[in-house]
């Protein structure tokens, strides 16, 4: 019932029609609450010892932050820098400050810091306190890298960085609403402003002046299992992210064959028996990153787990310009 519900006023973000008047008034109280709780955040800010990187949006879910923090995470280290990503751990109850790595437990840390651990080669927090956290982090290394952290004005930080997806920010309206976490116009607040899509896709900041460019690039099947197999040409594809439409585009633009889609709620802790009913199905099973540091722990040995792996292309000179301004720091 509440998933339903939640699906309903989630589609209303998405179109041209006013949404109801109740929302748009539950809008204004959002909005007036997020503004005294940012400002109370501000008048706490402290900072680290190092220059922090803010990597965050003002929609909900969906922006590519995570890839995007990889990515600049991998280039800073290959520069010569030593980030640490810090993490709030979404989808997961974590006690304290927490050091993950590849083979820590999603369900302890969250998958999001689960899947960086992953992806890269660098130290990666996670801590319900960010503040916390950064201390922490800023023991392990020179540049720390705030997943999510537009919002988070506890924290000081040397440059913010804002996502865009290329649907844009919908309807407009904050939440519940609309997507947005706070106005468009708090973009100001932002030092570099991202579009995010595929490459050669629209997106709604094209042609605002000032805005950079990064995108997915289309990838490849890689076995979680590492069984040396031919990726599949059939699977069932499962998602439990902000919108997994996109994931579904992808493998079909590799020529995957979709025989059958699972969908789950963002940050689905997955049972055993889901695993099961999955595999029952008799088909090859393909998945996110962030999905399947879940799944593998419930996946039987000797079974290929397909995970999309993404490439990532940037615009000229975005990367340059966040390295520019540490080295000034």
């Amino acid at each position: 019932m509440i998933r339903r519900w939640t699906q309903t006023i989630e589609s209303c973000w998405w179109n041209e029609s006013k949404p109801p008047l109740g929302l748009r008034l539950l809008s204004g109280m959002y909005g007036l609450g997020a503004r005294m709780h940012q400002w109370w955040r501000e008048r706490r800010s402290v900072a680290v010892g190092v220059p922090l990187v803010s990597v965050g949006n003002i929609t909900v879910g969906g922006s590519g932050k995570t890839p995007f923090v990889a990515w600049l995470a991998e280039r800073l280290r290959r520069d010569g820098f030593h980030p640490v990503i810090l993490c709030r751990g979404d989808g997961a109850r974590v006690r304290g400050v927490r050091d993950v790595t590849a083979s820590s437990s999603a369900y302890e840390v969250g998958d999001e810091a689960v899947m960086l651990a992953y992806l890269t080669r660098c130290p990666v927090v996670a801590s319900r306190d960010r503040v916390a956290g950064a201390f922490h982090a800023a023991e392990r290394g020179d540049v720390i890298l705030l997943d999510d952290g537009f919002q988070y004005r506890q924290l000081q930080r040397c440059l913010d960085i804002v996502l865009v997806p290329s649907e844009g920010v919908g309807n407009g309206y904050l939440l519940p609403a609309g997507p947005l976490r706070e106005p468009v116009d708090h973009l100001r607040r932002a030092d570099l402003v991202v579009r995010v899509g595929k490459q050669g896709e629209p997106n709604a900041l094209d042609g605002v002046s000032g805005a950079w460019r990064w995108w997915n690039e289309d990838g490849e099947l890689v076995d979680m299992q590492g069984m040396g197999l031919l990726p599949p040409e059939k699977v069932t594809a499962v998602a439990g992210i902000a919108r997994p439409g996109r994931f579904f585009l992808d493998l079909e633009r590799l020529g995957v064959v979709i025989e059958s889609r699972q969908v789950f709620p963002d940050h689905h802790r997955y049972a055993a028996g889901e695993v099961h009913r999955l595999l029952r199905r008799g088909l090859p099973v393909a998945t996110t990153m962030k999905d399947a540091v879940k799944l593998l722990r419930w996946w039987p040995d000797g079974v290929p787990l397909w995970v999309l792996r993404q490439k990532h292309g940037a615009q000229k000179g975005l990367y340059e310009a966040v390295r520019d301004r540490l080295k000034a720091r």
